[in-house]
Formats: structure tokens, sequence, C-alpha cells
């Protein structure tokens, strides 16, 4: 039994292989960002219906990710820019893979309280599609408000 267990934990802290690396490596393009109300299911597209973004996750280990609302005017003013800054998601940092899971150390963030976490997405690919989703999580753009973030990204190279 002892060894079972041993075993067990073992095979749940080692580390990724190789190749569940590689269906993240690369540079991709933003498809799609729908964020799912954990309580009610309901699904929207705060971000619009064509977000504009890229993603970059390198061999070395280093991750940036930048999404952009759909139809962001230029801001003239300090409340425009303020506005401008609730329709975007970037961050940057050290990324691993545990299981199933992507996780990035934050190193620098549109959204200072990132910086130091842990942001944890499960990631599963589809053809040419990377598919990553958060678990529920008070979201900084909504005033806290917990969401569940679906974000597709189409591989560029």
């Amino acid at each position: 039994m002892r060894a079972r267990l041993a075993l067990c934990l073992l095979l749940i802290a080692a580390p990724a292989r190789a190749d569940d690396r590689d269906l993240v490596i690369g540079t991709w393009q933003l498809d799609s960002v729908v964020y799912e109300d954990p309580a009610t299911g309901e699904r929207t597209h705060p971000l619009g219906e064509h977000p504009t973004g890229l993603q970059i996750a390198t061999p070395q280990g280093e991750w940036l990710a930048l999404v952009t609302a759909e139809g962001r005017p230029v801001p003239s003013n300090d409340a425009e820019r303020a506005a401008a800054l609730r329709s975007m998601i970037s961050y940057t940092g050290k990324w691993r893979i545990e299981g199933d899971h992507v996780v990035t150390r934050v190193a620098a963030a549109w959204n200072q309280a990132w910086v130091g976490t842990d942001q944890i997405r499960i990631f599963h690919r589809e053809g040419d599609l990377l598919i990553l989703s958060s678990p529920p999580q008070p979201h900084p753009n909504l005033l806290g408000r917990m969401v569940k973030i679906l974000v597709i990204w189409k591989k560029l190279y």
C-alpha cells in the first residue's frame, strides 16, 4: 500500500514530458475570449466577438500574452485611458507545465496585483488550436466579479 502511494506521489510530482511542452510552445494568434459566470453558466464576450492578441511561449520558459478588445478607440482623456486599460489583458513571466495545466509565474502585468502570482490555465490542443481555461477567479477588469475564462489561440508558428 505504501509503495503504491509513493508511486502515485512520484507520478504527480514528476516533471512534464517534453512533448507536453511542445503542445504549448510557439507563437499564437488570438481567436476568441469567453467569460463564463461559474454560478449561472452564462457566457459572454466582454472583449467583443473579434478581439486581437498574441501569445508567445518559448522553449526557454518565457511567456507573453497580450489581449485587446475589438474596436478599441484611441483614448484622448484620462477616463478613456482608464477604459482602455479595462479593455485589455497582458502579462509575462516564466511558464511551466503541471499535468494538464500551464502555470505562469507573473513577472509583469497590466494589473499589478497579478505580479508575483501564478496564473493557472488548463490546456489542451485541438489541431492548430490551443485552448486555455482558467478556474473561477475574480477578474480585475470586472470589479472582482468571479468568472471562468476560456481563451482560444490559433498557432502561427
